[in-house]
């Protein structure tokens, strides 16, 4: 399903998988993490990073910088979603829904 860019917001999730074993690998997956967090990227859970950009086209970077700074054997999956798409996702806490707002922190500069 492609998401018309026009159609408003958008929302892209960075979800990845990185080897952690050793002293280089918990150094890489740092500064990957380091990066998503320089790219305005918020922390939703762990491993999981998403950023709000007013179009999809606002993501391509993301893509590109994933693709280029990946860890070895790292895994990554980069999912774009509506701002509607986002506003209607349930969370879960203890086992009870949880109603609380959760909306990254943005910054937006005009």
């Amino acid at each position: 399903m492609k998401i018309d860019e026009d159609s408003g917001g958008m929302w892209c999730l960075v979800m990845f998988d990185l080897p952690v074993r050793t002293k280089k690998q918990r150094q890489e997956a740092t500064r990957f993490r380091n990066l998503l967090l320089d790219m305005g990227y918020s922390m939703v859970q762990f491993s999981v990073y998403a950023r709000y950009t007013p179009t999809q086209a606002g993501n391509r970077a993301t893509v590109k910088m994933v693709k280029e700074n990946l860890p070895a054997k790292g895994q990554v999956r980069i999912l774009h979603i509506s701002d509607h798409q986002w506003s209607t996702a349930l969370r879960f806490s203890s086992r009870k829904v949880d109603h609380e707002e959760e909306t990254p922190d943005t910054l937006l500069l005009f």
